[in-house]
């Protein structure tokens, strides 16, 4: 696909969202009250939190049972027994822990603070958190062929969260799930300006979608999580996932 002027569009008075709402009769909704025509050239880009949340992924830490394993842990960590043990439920490995911090590698492979645990926007009072996607590659996919089903067109999906990075200060929107389109664009092959044939160039395109798309969404309470994004270059694929992205162990230098 060419590219065009990049043009990020927040829809506008997004609903707030509950276990079981159908996601994408809501987004195709808001896009038809703002005159946005889905077509296969743009890519949806919505926040997990919103996902998470019709998905009923919400959990009060009052019903959580607290493991030997989770105590143990929350006394390095200083954080609370039951939330190191949603963090531990979700992880496949602990990989640091400081005070108030814990970086782990989620059941999906990404790695992040807290498992990606977050307390934020909620929407409900009280001691409650909420845990990603069981499967944000397999959300995005379905959310994907349910925005077709109503449209009849198969939009590109990109599900982003907030993630810290290794030796930068602050957060910046990542994928964590994709669905219609390449998130790693190998360009391997190709050549440069002066006619020089690249030899590792891979630049992470559902990555540079998600961190755009996250200045138009906020962070506290801007209340628009899904964001129309068109005019950005990408190759579309019916298989890929946001796997593509994860290093593997291998070439992990520094775990």
């Amino acid at each position: 696909m060419s590219s065009g002027p990049l043009q990020l569009t927040a829809l506008q008075d997004f609903p707030l969202i509950s276990a079981g709402d159908d996601l994408a009769e809501m987004i195709v909704h808001a896009m038809q009250q703002q005159g946005l025509t889905p077509d296969a050239s743009g890519v949806l880009v919505v926040a997990q939190k919103i996902i998470s949340k019709s998905e009923g992924r919400l959990v009060n830490l009052a019903d959580v049972r607290v493991t030997e394993e989770a105590a143990s842990l929350a006394v390095d960590a200083q954080k609370d027994p039951r939330l190191v043990t949603l963090i531990l439920q979700e992880s496949r490995a602990v990989i640091r822990i400081r005070p108030g911090l814990v970086i782990a590698e989620h059941r999906t492979g990404h790695i992040l603070a807290n498992a990606g645990i977050d307390a934020s926007n909620v929407g409900v009072s009280g001691e409650y958190v909420l845990l990603w996607p069981e499967d944000p590659d397999e959300s995005a996919r379905q959310l994907s062929a349910r925005i077709a089903h109503l449209t009849g067109v198969h939009i590109p999906i990109v599900i982003n969260d907030s993630l810290g990075r290794p030796w930068r200060m602050g957060t910046v929107g990542f994928a964590i799930g994709t669905c219609g389109l390449e998130p790693v664009w190998d360009q391997v092959g190709e050549h440069d300006l002066d006619g020089r044939k690249m030899q590792v160039t891979a630049p992470a395109m559902a990555d540079a979608l998600a961190a755009a798309a996250s200045l138009v969404q906020g962070e506290t309470n801007q209340g628009q999580p899904v964001v129309w994004a068109t005019g950005c270059p990408m190759r579309v694929s019916e298989t890929a996932t946001s796997q593509a992205l994860l290093r593997i162990r291998g070439q992990d230098l520094f775990r």
